[in-house]
């Protein structure tokens, strides 16, 4: 790691009149973030006892969220982004788990969390719209310094992992990380002083703080904020701050991509912006309609900088590996796996050889663990190496390409299925906004494949004519299709705005949402399941012995 803190960079802007921070209210200079943030830091030393030096914040995207940041930069705290989304016994836990001095919130997130035993008394609570707050952080305002204590190494985010694939952890990361990632990002999504950095998605996620705020405070960018993601508050967004750059996640862009289109759309500031899971055809589409780049990348909480970007890669490919260190392996074996074949549609050929799992043999020691969860530490360093639980594959040209999280594999009549490919060719529909595909167990053997689509409320699923548009798709097999599509106008989803995924596989076809079953001999259909069906289903199931499948 560099012998650099977030400390460090944030103290490095003190008097810079630059604009650094901006609401649709005020907006701060780099000076005044940076003095406001002290502030803050001095009342949280004052407010500071023996344990873990934790403060949980449950904020929307406001600038209150920023100068806490700050302030536990320089106070040496670790900032718990408590995420909304949760409610009773699952948040109460998340809460209790990361050992809470401080909650800072508001009168919404207060609500929230009554009834709840989270922890950390009333008392300890700092409401940022309660009148006697801003009075509060007058009286502690000091000349802006940082704790002498605090080193590369001193903690200072716990970040829940968004739980797509299972339950939650609270992946630690330092200052030293944070500011080497601040540093290495600005650098990789080009993010200059000049820009105007857009944050939209939420700041208790990787994705808003280590590629958004920490490479915009490395580059003197100024940070603009906006409550909470809204699609057709998007563009007003972009237009009102001059935004430039901005970060998402793919069902962020499928929604901005269903607003009527305008003859003005392309009339904006924005020239490139960086996330996950957005598919080449929303990418284009992005591309054509507004004239910004997007750039996917590969990273998540608990570690980064593993592949390179490259300018001749693929369009589905992320770069190439960063070292050698990097591999694809046989998680069973430890083997490194052949490189894969890929036929003229870009699929796989040979799928039991090529993919595996994303491995740094050399990067245990980078890893900086979950908080209390031993548990969690080993299933990620073994053997010495860091396991990633992605799958991936890379080319006979050495490109490496994403393959789905462990467990994205399905296995249909002895044949393996790539989930990811099957959610990618559902997702190209032009009426579907978000979709994610999962394995379901079969009745007699193996899985099925199912889907889950979100489509707009003005959208009926008969509109997608979606059988007919999934035969046309060249690059899907008969058996990749979906046996099971689960139709909603809003499914449930994580905090950081993705698919729930994990939830929707549990439920499988057991849910209130109309599901459509495969009909397709012949002229290939879909067909409403009804109740009946469903208890039939599980009839199957008894019959063959296979109940214990079901969740």
């Amino acid at each position: 790691m560099r012998d650099e803190t977030i400390a460090d960079l944030l103290l490095a802007r003190l008097g810079d009149e630059r604009p650094g921070l901006r609401s649709r209210e005020r907006t701060w200079t780099w000076d005044e973030v940076v003095r406001e943030s002290a502030a803050r830091a001095s009342l949280a030393r004052e407010l500071r006892r023996d344990g873990p030096f934790h403060i949980g914040v449950l904020l929307d995207n406001v600038p209150e969220y920023v100068l806490w940041l700050g302030a536990a930069a320089l106070s040496g705290a670790s900032v718990v982004g408590i995420n909304p989304t949760r409610t009773g016994a699952y948040l109460e836990q998340e809460v209790r788990h990361t050992d809470l001095q401080l909650i800072i919130t508001d009168a919404a997130g207060a609500k929230l969390l009554d009834g709840l035993d989270v922890g950390v008394p009333r008392d300890r609570f700092l409401l940022v719209d309660d009148p006697g707050y801003a009075p509060l952080v007058e009286r502690h305002a000091c000349e802006p310094e940082r704790d002498p204590a605090i080193t590369p190494k001193t903690q200072m985010l716990l970040l829940f992992t968004s739980g797509t694939t299972g339950a939650s952890k609270a992946a630690r990361c330092s200052q030293g990380r944070l500011a080497e990632l601040g540093r290495n990002n600005s650098a990789k999504y080009d993010v200059k002083r000049d820009d105007i950095s857009y944050c939209p998605m939420p700041l208790f996620h990787g994705n808003a703080l280590m590629a958004l705020w920490a490479p915009s405070l490395a580059a003197g960018a100024c940070v603009v904020l906006t409550p909470k993601f809204s699609a057709s508050g998007f563009l007003p967004d972009v237009r009102f701050y001059g935004a430039t750059f901005f970060t998402y996640v793919g069902k962020a862009i499928g929604y901005i991509l269903t607003t009527p289109e305008q003859a003005d759309d392309g009339d904006n500031t924005l020239t490139h912006g960086f996330g996950t899971e957005a598919s080449p055809e929303d990418k284009a589409e992005f591309l054509r309609r507004f004239g910004a780049q997007l750039v996917e990348g590969y990273g998540s909480s608990e570690g980064a900088g593993m592949i390179k970007r490259v300018p001749d890669a693929p369009a589905t490919a992320f770069g190439v590996p960063m070292h050698d260190g990097v591999r694809i392996v046989n998680p069973e074996t430890r083997e490194t796996c052949a490189r894969a074949v890929l036929d003229p549609l870009g699929r796989v050929t040979n799928p039991e050889e090529a993919v595996g799992e994303i491995v740094d043999v050399d990067g245990a020691e980078k890893f900086e663990g979950y908080y209390n969860n031993p548990e969690a530490d080993a299933e990620r360093v073994r053997h010495g190496w860091y396991w990633t639980g992605d799958l991936g594959y890379i080319d006979e040209a050495g490109f490496l390409y994403f393959a789905g999280r462990s467990g994205d594999w399905i296995r249909v009549d002895s044949e393996n299925i790539s989930a990811l490919l099957t959610q990618s060719v559902v997702r190209r529909h032009p009426k579907i906004v978000d979709a994610v595909a999962f394995g379901v167990p079969d009745p007699r053997s193996g899985d099925q494949v199912m889907a889950a689509i979100e489509i707009p409320a003005d959208v009926e699923f008969a509109d997608l004519d979606l059988a007919a548009f999934l035969a046309a798709q060249d690059d899907l097999g008969t058996k990749g299709a979906p046996r099971f599509v689960r139709v909603s106008h809003a499914l449930p989803t994580t905090g950081s705005g993705k698919l729930s995924k994990k939830q929707l596989q549990l439920e499988g076809w057991r849910t209130g949402d109309p599901v459509y079953r495969w009909a397709g001999r012949g002229a290939p259909r879909y067909e409403p399941m009804t109740e009946a069906d469903k208890a039939a289903l599980r009839e199957e199931f008894v019959a063959s012995g296979r109940e214990r499948f079901l969740p």
